[in-house]
């Protein structure tokens, strides 16, 4: 397993866990995330979260929680192709990690702390 810290100011703003080779288990609320089928867990954690689908690559973002589900192509009917059909890293972040300056301006404006 690998995993990744995003710094900003001396402070953590992301941490990035990569998909096990070994038997490690990496859970989100009790959800499997590497080990169940991608499209499984996009239907379990949308019970908690507001996932969509990344425009521009295969992945889900919940942007208010901020969790990213990443994967390089998609293959969910072909679980023997498991850089598709499973997540290979998930992103933990505070909420607008990936602001623009106008949403970061406007998370400012309304109380809010900036993302990145």
């Amino acid at each position: 397993m690998g995993f990744g810290v995003g710094l900003t100011r001396n402070q953590v703003n992301a941490i990035e866990v990569w998909r096990p080779h070994e038997r490690d288990v990496v859970r989100y609320r009790d959800i499997d995330i590497f080990g169940l089928p991608a499209l499984e867990v996009v239907k379990r954690l949308e019970r908690y979260v507001d996932l969509t689908s990344n425009e521009d690559d295969d992945g889900f973002t919940a942007r208010e929680s901020y969790l990213a589900l990443w994967r390089p192509f998609e293959a969910d009917d072909d679980p023997d192709e498991t850089q598709g059909h499973f997540f290979q890293s998930v992103l933990v972040a505070r909420p607008g990690y990936d602001d623009t300056p106008v949403e970061a301006a406007a998370r400012l404006a309304a109380g809010g702390q900036p993302g990145y």
